[in-house]
């Protein structure tokens, strides 16, 4: 059974909606900018490849969903992190969380006990990485009728 949509107020789905505006406003820049550098032409090529090597980590099964829970939870033990994500077997979960911490999104930190604890953190990488991640999920909110104005 879908969840109903969630109402916002008028004036707060105005400030999403002018926020979502101006990242694709900045994206453009961003876009003119690097186009200025080329001297023999756009280059596409680069620029998919660019595009796809930095969506790349985020595509992977259960990545996301393991960022967004630090981002949105905060900090996490391996079996809280385990309980949130639903579904996830703990191989999966040590597997993914190593390739985080490589990918450098994610802190593994060893507290010394007794017990010793092990908790995961998201790096300033990370948190970038979810902040900037916030606009495209808020879009893809309001897109899916996810997020809707007053009646």
């Amino acid at each position: 059974m879908a969840l109903a949509p969630m109402r916002i107020s008028a004036s707060d789905l105005k400030r999403i909606r002018q926020a979502i505006s101006d990242v694709e406003e900045n994206g453009g820049m961003i876009r003119r900018a690097f186009e200025s550098y080329y001297n023999d032409g756009f280059d596409v090529s680069w620029e998919v490849d660019a595009a796809v090597d930095a969506f790349s980590i985020f595509s992977s099964k259960w990545t996301i969903e393991i960022l967004a829970t630090l981002y949105i939870a905060g900090d996490r033990r391996f079996n809280e992190m385990r309980t949130l994500l639903r579904g996830i077997s703990s191989r999966t979960l040590s597997d993914k969380l190593t390739t985080c911490v490589q990918n450098g999104l994610i802190d593994r930190v060893v507290v010394e006990g007794p017990p010793i604890r092990v908790i995961y953190h998201l790096t300033d990488h990370g948190r970038e990485a979810g902040r900037l991640l916030s606009p495209l999920v808020a879009y893809m909110k309001l897109h899916q009728g996810r997020v809707v104005g007053p009646k």
